[in-house]
């Protein structure tokens, strides 16, 4: 009997959510003041998005909950320890360094599109120092957007897994006795 050498790992929901908000990302971050219409509901978009994200992590498939792929400090500092010295173990759904950018991207992300809606209000509009943080922290999550993907490049190159592809496709290589879940 030949052993499955594929697994589901990422539904579509995940994938959906994933692809959506790079692409609203993108748009806000490229249109910035020029065209404010698609600034400001690009932004509302990742924000509905990462909400939606959020209730998913929750209550969602095992490889979209929070709970499965959120680590404590000293795994993460263990795992990168391990990628210094070129002995990391394959995770079947997010490895340790993974879940930290999750985290990191979605709070940054949603800071961004909070702070950009508050700019929108009577209350805030016109405020420099909101503008500079909402700019900020733009900035912040472009370069944490630029480690995801090298790390995604990075981790595909030393697995041999192609890690856009499975966001993509949904499917990983199944996992063999010295992966990790």
């Amino acid at each position: 009997m030949q052993r499955d050498t594929k697994v589901k790992v990422w539904d579509r929901f995940l994938r959906l959510t994933h692809w959506s908000l790079v692409f609203a990302f993108a748009i806000a971050y490229g249109t910035g003041d020029a065209w404010r219409d698609f600034h400001v509901t690009a932004g509302c978009a990742a924000l509905g998005l990462i909400a939606g994200r959020i209730i998913w992590g929750i209550y969602g498939p095992r490889y979209a909950r929070f709970s499965q792929f959120t680590k404590s400090p000293a795994q993460i500092a263990s795992y990168l320890r391990d990628v210094a010295r070129g002995e990391e173990a394959r995770y079947v759904g997010h490895n340790p360094a993974g879940g930290l950018m999750i985290i990191a991207l979605l709070s940054v992300v949603c800071l961004v599109a909070v702070s950009g809606v508050l700019l929108t209000t009577d209350y805030y509009w016109g405020s420099e120092a909101l503008e500079i943080l909402h700019g900020g922290l733009a900035q912040a999550a472009l370069g944490l957007v630029a480690v995801h993907v090298i790390g995604a490049v990075v981790t595909s190159y030393r697995t041999r897994e192609n890690l856009v592809w499975s966001m993509i496709v949904g499917t990983k290589r199944a996992p063999t006795d010295q992966d990790r879940d």
